[in-house]
């Protein structure tokens, strides 16, 4: 009888140079030039793989406004550093960003593709339908798509690029030099995809790769963005604001999945984690209320108006109940700009209050390292996570996840001392997809002795 393999966690690292924050780059140990120094990245992406990371991750937007976050204001596009980041590792995965919204599916399946083969198999999409409405304006559109023509948009262009990912069967290509046979024309196979939103007709000029193809992740938590999850994801960059928050999302998205008929253990849920850690919970509480003390409220406000789509919460009373923002277009990150009025309505929060419960990420994770691997546990044991996606930025505080944190993980056997695959899919415990014409041709019998 086959034993199944026991469940580990997944870990994964967000390179995020000078930081999502206002305040990180600060740090007198971080290069104020990090977010487009390569050697950054590089340096990083090689300490999470000696730590037996599954991958780096790369977020990415393509508007900005004089207030962003510093990370975000000057920083490397994902596909390009990600192919040097490949070029510098061996086993880790490489997970990045871009969006369904402003790019082509065959250019993103070409790109993503060939970052696939460039790192043998390590290559992952998060697929996202871009949420300011700026960016708009940068690929020549005058109004951003509304919220429910940007997800139909995103389910039709994955299943485009996935079918010209299955551009060639795997024997495609005998490369036979005595008979002069390079290409086996019968395992080439034209797409001629016509849609609501997209017609292409393919073949992709890319063979696939050892996984087959790049792993789908997803960042969406509006209704409809749980949804796409559901139908496409292999991984999702879940945002989950605490424990229970954290269940709740699992179980919507796994029981979704699984009313599609989709295995839900075949989509690793991954919540982005920033722990404060320090040698004792005390000394962590410490830095954590410092920390609360220097901010400024008025960078908050901006890192709540991001949500809808930077809207000037400056103009309002900061002591005053959370504004009526009726009228506000919610067709930005429409599921965090939901979960942000129906918080501040339901407990009754002032801006003020709004501005330190949503403009800092807020963790549950603040303690000694022990404390940490507990409460990381806890969340991976309760289903409320398959794993983590770090936040990486302050040198130190990765220092500490991976020297002190990680070992404990390793111990109590929740995660691994070494790699056991070397494509992303292996590392994800996720199945090489069957190419679709190599299935439609499987005889009964084949099929049924697989």
């Amino acid at each position: 009888m086959t034993q199944t393999p026991a469940r580990q966690l997944k870990l994964g690292a967000i390179l995020e140079g000078v930081g999502a924050d206002h305040s990180s780059w600060r740090d007198p140990d971080l290069a104020g030039d990090a977010s487009i120094d390569i050697g950054w990245y590089i340096e990083n992406a090689r300490l999470a793989e000696a730590a037996k990371f599954d991958l780096v991750f790369i977020v990415d937007s393509p508007f900005i406004t004089p207030d962003t976050a510093p990370h975000f204001l000057n920083r490397l596009e994902p596909l390009t550093l990600l192919s040097a980041i490949a070029a510098s590792t061996s086993r880790i995965g490489l997970v990045g960003t871009l969006t369904t919204s402003y790019w082509e599916p065959y250019n993103v399946a070409r790109q993503f593709g060939s970052l696939d083969h460039i790192s043998k198999g390590r290559a992952g999409w998060n697929v996202v339908t871009t949420g300011l409405e700026g960016a708009a304006r940068n690929y020549g559109r005058d109004e951003h798509f509304d919220h429910h023509v940007r997800y139909a948009r995103a389910h039709e262009f994955v299943e485009v690029v996935q079918g010209l990912w299955d551009s060639y069967e795997d024997a495609a290509f005998p490369r036979d030099k005595a008979a002069g046979i390079f290409l086996d024309k019968t395992k080439q196979h034209a797409l001629n995809h016509r849609g609501a939103h997209f017609s292409v007709a393919g073949p992709l000029a890319l063979s696939r790769s050892p996984q087959g193809q790049p792993v789908i992740f997803q960042a969406g938590d509006s209704d409809e963005g749980r949804n796409l999850g559901a139908r496409i994801a292999e991984g999702t960059f879940a945002s989950a604001q605490d424990f229970e928050s954290g269940r709740a999302y699992y179980a919507d998205l796994k029981s979704r999945a699984a009313a599609l008929g989709r295995d839900p253990d075949l989509i690793q849920v991954l919540p982005g984690l920033s722990p404060v850690i320090a040698e004792t919970d005390a000394e962590a509480e410490a830095v954590v209320a410092a920390e609360r003390a220097a901010l400024d409220v008025n960078k908050l406000l901006v890192q709540v108006g991001r949500a809808f789509n930077y809207h000037d919460f400056a103009q309002y009373d900061l002591d005053a109940p959370f504004p009526d923002l009726t009228g506000v277009t919610l067709n930005s990150y429409k599921g965090q700009a939901e979960r942000i009025i129906r918080v501040a309505r339901d407990e009754k929060l002032t801006l003020r209050q709004a501005a330190y419960r949503f403009g800092i990420w807020r963790s549950d994770f603040v303690g000694s390292p022990e404390t940490i691997a507990r409460e990381i546990e806890r969340w991976f044991v309760g289903r409320a996570a398959d794993g983590f996606n770090l936040r990486v930025t302050r040198p130190r505080d990765f220092a500490l996840f991976r020297e002190r944190v990680v070992p404990i993980l390793q111990a109590r056997g929740l995660f691994r001392t070494d790699y056991e695959h070397t494509t992303l899919r292996g590392h994800l415990g996720l199945p090489v997809p069957e190419n679709r014409y190599t299935l439609a041709n499987a005889t009964p019998a084949a099929i049924a002795a697989e």
